[in-house]
């Protein structure tokens, strides 16, 4: 591995981050002395008399035990007071936005992930809610696209799928400057990687499927915060809307906290080794990883992430066809949405996860027909290296 990226995943001291990731929120049962948090299934909890309960659950919507162990063990990684679960990513997005009301606008990152971009285009605006979208790391188009009536500021960081990188602190700082509320997804990251609380975000946003859940078997998201009185803000939303995970989605995500640490730094590992070999590729045009010292970035993510992460986007030369070529011959990389497992993933953002962004805004980020993006798995690496090697060996130019 080249010597620093990022100065092999520095963490905070004791209690270190894989401790709180095994221990915190959790506790043995009281009743059995059981070590690992049992699903709670029931519904329903009995009370003593109307009003007066035999612990603080009452309904499940409002309160499980499995899913608050899972909530406070995310909020300790993410160096939170704060945690709540949710049944999806977008079911995270769509909650926050009920922060706001009619006439509200919402300043956004120009590279968002296709879904919360076509939540904010067609679904949110029909409330009333406006949206901007802006590159973050150009001058004064953060500041510019502030109005009186701006309550929200959405980075996603890096974005997806370009991996462009965005200055946490900066954009926490103008934010709060005009009375903002910043909200950052750091699902690429995870918490092991980057803590934008730490950097001054107001919010930070998981889609727990990704690289929390690491296993592509749990559909799930989680919001953590510092501030008491916009977490009871959330709460309230969280069970008045209902949008809420099961206890086994909330055990299975707890379960994947535990080997977070383990996880990442494979991830990362195996990708600062693919991104190396990609980006010397005769058939590559650009390939783009945090890891790179040819991110246009590179700095800042060694400033405000511990590590480059696992995901890596690169432009094959030529265009659809080169692109149904490589993808069509992968084999360890398996074609398929999502990211963060375990195992290898290939996408095409254009035709998959960003089909939905509107054609001229993919051409104005760079989306193009010969854009791939990997989500690196924690298999051998010299497995994948020969997986990507034949694939593109079947690329004709």
């Amino acid at each position: 591995m080249s010597t620093d990226p990022f100065a092999p995943f520095t963490q905070q001291k004791f209690p270190h981050f894989g401790t709180d990731a095994i221990h915190a929120g959790q506790e043995p049962d009281p009743s059995t002395g059981a070590v690992i948090t049992p699903i709670s299934l029931s519904s329903t909890f009995a009370q003593k008399s109307p009003g007066i309960k035999y612990s603080q659950y009452e309904y499940a919507r409002t309160a499980n035990p499995t899913r608050d162990a899972f909530e406070n063990c995310l909020a300790k990684l993410e160096n939170g007071k704060f945690g709540a679960a949710f049944s999806s990513g977008l079911g995270c997005t769509s909650t926050l936005l009920h922060l706001l009301k009619q006439g509200d606008h919402v300043v956004v990152v120009d590279d968002v992930y296709g879904g919360t971009g076509r939540y904010f285009r067609t679904i949110a605006t029909e409330f009333g809610v406006s949206f901007t979208f802006v590159d973050f790391n150009e001058e004064n188009e953060l500041e510019g696209a502030f109005t009186e009536q701006t309550k929200m500021v959405w980075l996603e960081t890096p974005s997806n799928p370009t991996l462009k990188i965005s200055d946490i602190a900066k954009t926490a700082e103008i934010t709060h400057r005009h009375g903002a509320i910043l909200v950052v997804d750091n699902t690429f990251m995870s918490p092991y990687f980057q803590r934008p609380l730490d950097l001054g975000a107001d919010v930070v946003m998981h889609s727990v499927t990704k690289y929390i859940g690491g296993h592509s078997d749990t559909v799930m998201g989680a919001l953590c915060c510092n501030d008491e009185t916009l977490f009871k803000r959330i709460k309230y939303l969280q069970n008045s809307i209902g949008m809420i995970p099961s206890p086994f989605d909330s055990f299975l995500a707890l379960r994947s906290l535990k080997t977070l640490h383990v996880r990442m730094p494979r991830h990362a590992e195996n990708a600062q080794k693919i991104a190396e070999f990609l980006e010397t590729h005769p058939k590559i045009e650009k390939t783009v990883y945090p890891g790179l010292k040819s991110h246009p970035q590179y700095e800042l993510a060694r400033k405000q992430m511990t590590g480059p992460g696992g995901m890596i986007t690169f432009w094959l030369k030529g265009d659809i066809v080169q692109a149904r070529q490589f993808l069509e011959n992968v084999k360890l990389f398996t074609l398929a949405e999502s990211l963060g497992g375990v195992e290898s993933l290939v996408n095409h953002p254009a035709i998959m996860t960003h089909a939905s962004v509107p054609a001229e805004h993919r051409k104005k980020l760079g989306i193009s027909d010969s854009l791939v993006r990997l989500s690196v798995g924690i298999e051998d690496v010299d497995d994948l290296l020969e997986d990507l090697k034949f694939a593109l060996d079947q690329v004709q130019l």
